[in-house]
Formats: C-alpha cells, sequence, structure tokens
C-alpha cells in the first residue's frame, strides 16, 4: 500500500542513453533497492562496448529512458 509502485513492468521495449550512447532493449526489473532511488535494469538488444568491458544488462534511472512505442 505504500511501497513503490513501478513504471514499467518485465518486458516493456524502452530505448535511451547510457553515458551518450543509444540502446534499445527491454526492461528486466523496475525497483528501490536503498535511498538512491528507483532504477531499472535493461537487458539489451545489442552489447554496449565501455572501457574494453562490453555490457549486455545495464541499470538506469527512469530519466534516462523511454517507452519504446514505435521501431
Amino acid at each position: 500500500k505504500n511501497g513503490y509502485k513501478a513504471k514499467y513492468h518485465i518486458g516493456d521495449r524502452v530505448f535511451g542513453h547510457y553515458k551518450k550512447i543509444p540502446f534499445i532493449g527491454t526492461v528486466g526489473n523496475d525497483s528501490v533497492i536503498d535511498d538512491t532511488g528507483p532504477r531499472i535494469s535493461v537487458h539489451l538488444d545489442l552489447p554496449i562496448s565501455i572501457d574494453k568491458r562490453i555490457l549486455n544488462v545495464i541499470i538506469v534511472k527512469h530519466k534516462d529512458i523511454k517507452r519504446l512505442t514505435e521501431f
């Protein structure tokens, strides 16, 4: 009743920018862990290479993504 209400659900398609790199992916989880606020895990369609690391899953804030309505 007083808990966090998720804006995105598992499987929602989203797009946005992660460290100025555009991405498209699927929401894995929209939750609040601690006092840092809500965050979303996104499973990427294509991996991102940052600092010699390849990322398939990223954690972003709500302001960094939008719902994908048309591809």
